[in-house]
């Protein structure tokens, strides 16, 4: 037997339709927001005018303050207080002292994010739109011996449909005539395409060989598993529990206490005959040294300065809220084709019959295959080439849809096809969980090549790498039959193996292994559990569109490692934040004490209150350092 191991690496797809960043109107606000706001800062640093500065920041406040009030208004009808509405009230309130600009940088910061969360949201719906292009508006419907192409949607169970070569599926069915092989990966996940006979399921959506098929529809188009995948995805996001930042867990007891504490300090000295004035300034003093800027930039500096390392190692990460989610992962399901493995079939074994060679058995079979266009026929041409081998010219080639080739190659005629007899080496590529394709010439058996889905060369070290960060073993879900998923588990070190699911059953063994479940996976038939699961990871070379866009971090180099240094990286974000917000509790808490008690200065109010953020920016920027990723 001989093994061959290298191959070129798969190519990527090409980039899906979307809304751009600025079609979104809270982009636009965002952005005339900070324009204006750094305009402002011009003049005001440059010497210019003090109304020409103020102007800028406040249209700086029009523009990028009042979608966040407006929705802070819409709460208080249902009577609930956000962060969102403390904060405008307290830029609002600086700038009535005359802090213009520290309010000015509090709504930039507050009008980006909003966008930023805007257009995830769009490219999530963008996508998920897309994958109902996959099935095909129209379909041949033959009745009564007549051909008419209908509206896919108006087909009926029973009806039945000509699907023509190259052609995509236009409704889940049962083959009744013809063979062919179909690309199912929408489906399944797997590179290699299935072969179709007489009684064999098809589905909508998938792609057509070079063979011709007539097919009774056996579901309406709405319950196709193409229409269950767009409808899984769509309920597993809405599903998936609400998730906030530290901080905003507590917003409504903290931004309840400061409005009152903030009346209380007006109002208290005034029953006792003090100054209107000065009350409002003490009043503005404590909401300033109180509110929750502090707090809220204690959060974000470790989380954005560990996203940006990740986002300079290949990995992006969607949001501070998916980065915070990730330090609680406690178990990883992973998908096997494209995740595990590198997702394009390869040569592993060949088997020459007695009198023939390795060498011989592969350079016919890549003569025959040299003009298909099949993936496995693909991978017989690319190892003769790997390994250097002359690759003979053939003739009077011809395709059989869902058996092989057959071509006169060296005055020989040569056919590669599956086996259509269980021989004892066809038996021994396919128990170690192969493909088996038997190479004949002039009506021989020559030999037998295994070919296989071959398993990252990082794959056994990322597995045990995440079994020791969560302390619980790491499961492998896939659509691929049970001998091949056992075998590629095996190598890459996992003991649970759930084999032949469907993305539906993908979903639900996502929530059975728990709350808190990190999904890998690349296909688009694993986009339902990627948005059921906890959180949902994608590699993205190869990516299907609406897998990257469902997914909360994509990995764009396709290193699998990544992974758990991602989720290692995330726990010591984590830890960062919580020493963040004990040094800025601990900055309000002094400030606030010396407001009450005291005659605490506006300016140094305000210098502690900047100080403090300063101080944990500062600490929070320690994850930028390259050896934070480790």
């Amino acid at each position: 037997m001989t093994t061959l191991t290298d191959r070129p690496a798969p190519a990527g797809r090409a980039a899906p339709r979307r809304r751009g960043l600025l079609a979104l109107p809270e982009s636009r606000w965002a952005g005339a927001a900070l324009l204006a706001f750094l305009l402002g800062l011009a003049v005001d640093l440059g010497g210019g005018p003090a109304w020409t500065s103020w102007a800028l920041y406040l249209l700086c406040y029009a523009t990028g303050g009042w979608e966040p009030a407006w929705a802070g208004l819409r709460a208080l009808r249902e009577r609930t207080l956000d962060v969102d509405l403390l904060m405008i009230v307290a830029a609002i309130g600086a700038a009535s002292i005359g802090q213009v600009r520290d309010g000015g940088l509090l709504i930039v910061i507050f009008a980006t994010s909003g966008a930023l969360e805007a257009y995830a949201t769009a490219r999530t719906e963008d996508s998920v739109r897309g994958l109902l292009d996959l099935a095909p508006e129209t379909a041949v419907r033959v009745r009564d011996g007549a051909e008419r192409t209908v509206p896919a949607a108006d087909l009926v169970v029973g009806d039945e449909i000509l699907v023509r070569p190259g052609e995509r599926v236009g409704a889940d069915g049962e083959v009744l005539d013809g063979r062919t092989e179909i690309d199912e990966a929408t489906i399944t996940g797997e590179p290699i395409p299935a072969a179709k006979a007489p009684g064999d399921e098809v589905f909508a959506g998938t792609l057509n060989g070079s063979g011709a098929l007539r097919v009774r529809v056996a579901r309406d188009a709405s319950e196709s598993v193409i229409a269950r995948i767009v409808a899984l995805v769509a309920e597993a996001s809405e599903a998936k529990a609400p998730t906030q930042l530290f901080i905003e867990k507590v917003e409504q007891r903290y931004s309840m206490g400061i409005v009152l504490a903030t009346l209380a300090v007006f109002g208290v000295p005034l029953l006792f005959g003090a100054a209107v004035a000065d009350a409002l300034l003490r009043a503005m003093t404590f909401m300033i040294v109180a509110s929750p800027c502090a707090v809220v930039l204690a959060t974000m500096p470790p989380l954005l300065s560990a996203i940006a390392n990740a986002g300079r190692r290949g990995v992006l990460v969607k949001s501070a809220v998916v980065l915070e989610r990730l330090a609680d992962v406690e178990r990883v399901a992973l998908d096997k084709t494209g995740t595990l493995t590198e997702g394009v079939p390869v040569v592993a074994e060949i088997h020459p019959e007695s009198g023939h060679g390795a060498d011989e058995v592969l350079a016919l079979a890549a003569g025959a295959e040299h003009r298909s266009e099949h993936p496995l026929g693909r991978a017989v041409v690319t190892a003769a080439r790997e390994r250097g081998l002359p690759i003979p010219d053939a003739a009077d080639f011809r395709a059989e849809p869902g058996r092989g080739v057959t071509a006169l190659v060296a005055g020989r005629r040569i056919e590669v096809r599956g086996p259509e007899q269980r021989s004892e080496r066809v038996a021994a590529v396919e128990s170690a969980g192969r493909t088996a394709v038997v190479v004949l010439a002039d009506g021989v058996v020559a030999g037998v090549l295994g070919l296989t889905d071959r398993i990252r060369p990082d794959a056994a070290a990322a597995v045990r790498s995440l079994r020791e960060l969560t302390g619980a073993e790491p499961v492998l879900l896939t659509g691929d039959h049970e001998l091949a998923a056992r075998r590629i588990a095996d190598e890459a070190g996992i003991r649970e193996v759930r084999a032949g699911l469907l993305p539906e059953q993908k979903v639900a063994a996502v929530r059975e292994l728990g709350d808190r479940t990190l999904m890998l996976g690349d296909g688009i038939n694993d986009a339902p559990a990627l948005a059921a699961a906890h959180t949902g990871a994608a590699m993205g070379r190869a990516g299907a569109d609406l897998t990257l866009e469902t997914a909360d971090v994509v990995i764009v180099r396709d290193e699998l490692a990544a992974v758990a240094k991602l989720v290692d990286l995330s726990r010591r974000a984590r830890r960062l934040v919580r020493q963040n917000l004990v040094i800025a509790a601990s900055f309000i808490a002094v400030l606030v004490v010396w407001d009450l008690v005291g005659d605490l200065p506006l300016p140094l109010g305000v210098a502690g209150h900047e100080g403090s953020t300063v101080l944990v920016g500062l600490n929070g920027l320690r994850l930028l350092r390259s050896r934070a990723w480790r």
